[in-house]
């Protein structure tokens, strides 16, 4: 069984299709929120994200901002721009479907977060502590989280009184051992120095994760981006991943 796990898609379609593309037939898919922000394709990437087969889907810190769920003003300037962008964008059937999404999912095995299970919008799992901190809040053996835009696991070390990091190369194929916390990276805004779009594959049955990365067009969602006068900073980091 291959289960796609994206985070992170931040309204970039062209990320997005490729790494469908990349990626092949897949038995189900887990977003892990901000399917829009930042980028030039909200309405196409809800609507290409609702066609995925056997989907289950998470409300993102960028997604509750558009729908006025969250204040804005602990963004920075740039990001406050690119939501007030995004809220004059966004068709009313398309933010009706993302105020349908939760904030947690759990499986038999596994539980969904987009910030952290602790705290599932706002919470950033950025080192061992943090990670630490967030075991004691999920009973599953696993966690996948996004939010940080960085592909990276938490393991519980083998004496149970730790946490590892864990930054996996691309391709590779990870033997998920419990307890640990996954982060597939970001499909449409990666910001570990790598531009091209980053997704996992989970198969539950052989308990592996498969971290793969994807190149796409970015000058082409420049492009559009600079035509929708979206914010430089935001326009120039797609380039270096950052």
């Amino acid at each position: 069984m291959r289960i796609l796990i994206i985070s992170d898609i931040h309204a970039n379609l062209t990320a997005l299709e490729a790494v469908l593309s990349d990626a092949g037939d897949t038995d189900a898919t887990w977003c892990l929120g901000d399917v829009i922000g930042y980028g030039p394709d909200p309405n196409e990437c809800i609507q290409r994200i609702q066609q995925m087969p056997n989907l289950l889907c998470l409300i993102g810190n960028h997604d509750a901002a558009a729908l006025n769920l969250i204040d804005i003003s602990s963004f920075n300037p740039e990001a406050q721009q690119a939501v007030l962008w995004t809220q004059r964008q966004l068709a009313p059937a398309n933010a009706d479907y993302l105020r349908s999404l939760p904030e947690r999912i759990t499986t038999e095995h596994v539980s969904l977060a987009h910030g952290s299970p602790r705290y599932p919008i706002w919470e950033y799992i950025l080192d061992t502590r943090t990670a630490a901190q967030n075991f004691s809040h999920f009973e599953t053996s696993f966690c996948f989280v996004g939010h940080s835009h960085l592909p990276v696991i938490f393991q519980k070390n083998s004496s149970h009184q730790g946490t590892d990091l864990i930054v996996p190369e691309f391709p590779s194929l990870v033997e998920m051992k419990p307890r640990a916390i996954f982060n597939p990276g970001s499909v449409g805004q990666p910001r570990d120095r790598d531009p091209r779009a980053a997704y996992a594959i989970f198969d539950p049955e052989t308990s592996t994760w498969e971290t793969r990365r994807v190149e796409y067009d970015v000058p082409d969602v420049q492009a559009r981006m600079t035509a929708a006068n979206l914010p430089d900073r935001h326009i120039q980091r797609l380039s270096s991943g950052w």
